[in-house]
């Protein structure tokens, strides 16, 4: 098996982003063994780069960018004003990245994360790969790859598996444009895992690793032998970052937005390092296994 950055998802620590909260998420990523951190898009100003960017440093971090568009900046949507506001959401998270030294931005990119209630359109599509093409080539512009992140059916109605989004990937026509798997929802609409990740490897760019339930990974039923066994096959090298979110971290409203109703864990920097502990057996088994299978 390659070796992989691992990273993890500020948002354990929460998603407040003032310098103290980064402090805690950054320094606390890099104790836990991770050398990346993926930081959720915020209000580009001097101050919020200044800090990140002196944080990474101090820890000897690398950082990638992540969003996801609503209802308001939703660039699957014939609303003119909604695509407008959701191309200004993707290019200011370009700046983001930028301005950092994030050389990744991916997350819902192409649709509002919410449940539609309305079938995609052709007209819908075409607005959403129009923006990603132009936000894509600025973001090429800056050394910056573009992640497409597929979501389960009831967070949007255009992508909800890796071969819709490996065809997307294929009409968006970007060298920098990548497959972002993320196992919660891929454990929704996969009926395999482990052919997600071979019929999209070529694509397939950013991992996240994330339970079937959002909590302790290894915890729920996420077929994790399997997931791995398939990156090793397919010598994934890129990114697997954690996603796992607690209500006890995060605000009331951005527990009820994100659906978390119970609480898994309360301590972020124990389950930051349980969570590194996790990956990095089950990254030196497949390693293991595959090399025996090599010889």
């Amino acid at each position: 098996m390659t070796s992989n950055p691992l990273g993890i998802h500020a948002g354990i620590w929460g998603f407040d982003w003032s310098e103290t909260a980064a402090e805690r998420a950054i320094s606390g990523a890099a104790a836990a063994g991770y050398s990346l951190i993926e930081i959720p898009a915020v209000v580009v100003d001097p101050e919020t780069l200044r800090y990140t960017r002196e944080l990474l440093v101090k820890h000897d971090m690398t950082a990638s960018v992540s969003l996801a568009l609503d209802l308001a900046s939703d660039i699957n949507s014939v609303d003119a004003t909604r695509v407008a506001a959701g191309e200004k959401r993707l290019v200011d998270a370009v700046d983001f990245a930028r301005g950092i030294g994030a050389s990744f931005v991916g997350g819902v990119v192409f649709s509002a994360m919410t449940r539609y209630w309305s079938k995609p359109t052709a007209d819908a599509r075409a607005h959403s790969l129009a923006v990603l093409r132009r936000v894509g080539a600025y973001a090429a512009t800056h050394n910056i790859t573009l992640g497409i992140e597929y979501v389960n059916r009831y967070e949007s109605n255009l992508l909800n598996t890796a071969e819709q989004t490996r065809q997307f990937i294929i009409e968006l026509g970007l060298e920098n444009a990548v497959l972002h798997l993320d196992t919660f929802h891929a454990h929704v609409e996969e009926a395999s895992l482990a052919r997600a990740v071979l019929e999209s490897a070529r694509v397939l760019g950013y991992v996240h690793a994330s339970e079937s339930h959002r909590g302790r990974l290894g915890t729920g039923s996420v077929n994790w032998d399997e997931f791995f066994f398939a990156l090793s096959r397919v010598a994934y090298a890129g990114p697997i970052v954690v996603e796992t979110f607690s209500p006890d971290v995060i605000s009331e409203a951005q527990a009820i937005e994100i659906g978390l109703w119970e609480t898994q864990w309360s301590d972020p920097q124990e389950i930051a390092e349980a969570s590194f502990v996790f990956l990095t057996q089950q990254l030196s088994t497949r390693a293991a296994l595959s090399g025996a299978v090599s010889h």
